[in-house]
């Protein structure tokens, strides 16, 4: 099992979710985040003054996997939060040792 993190753009979330829906994920975890990577933020302006935002807001998608599904996530996430511009976010792939599913005890990929 992989768990795949994903952090987007927050108005790609819909799209995002439809990609996921439509090639068999049936659960996710949603959070909403800040922060910046190779651009530092950006520059504001508020009235008349310029600022740095320093860290932006994202959405962070968290999603537990088999590992015959993770290039079919990876590739459906990447179409669907791509805008082409800076700031399109990251997928991160991680080992998941154990699942366990509280209400029935069921481990493992019986718990996904």
């Amino acid at each position: 099992m992989k768990k795949v993190e994903a952090i987007i753009k927050p108005f790609k979330l819909d799209e995002v979710k439809e990609a996921l829906s439509a090639v068999g994920v049936q659960g996710m975890t949603v959070t909403e985040v800040k922060g910046f990577g190779r651009t530092g933020g950006k520059k504001e302006v508020y009235r008349g003054s310029a600022y740095q935002v320093d860290f932006v807001p994202k959405v962070k998608i968290e999603i537990i996997v088999k590992d015959d599904m993770v290039h079919q996530v990876i590739e459906a996430v990447a179409a669907a939060a791509k805008t082409g511009r800076i700031g399109d976010g990251k997928i991160f792939v991680l080992p998941v040792d154990e699942v366990l599913r509280i209400r029935t005890g069921e481990k493992g990929e019986d718990a996904i």
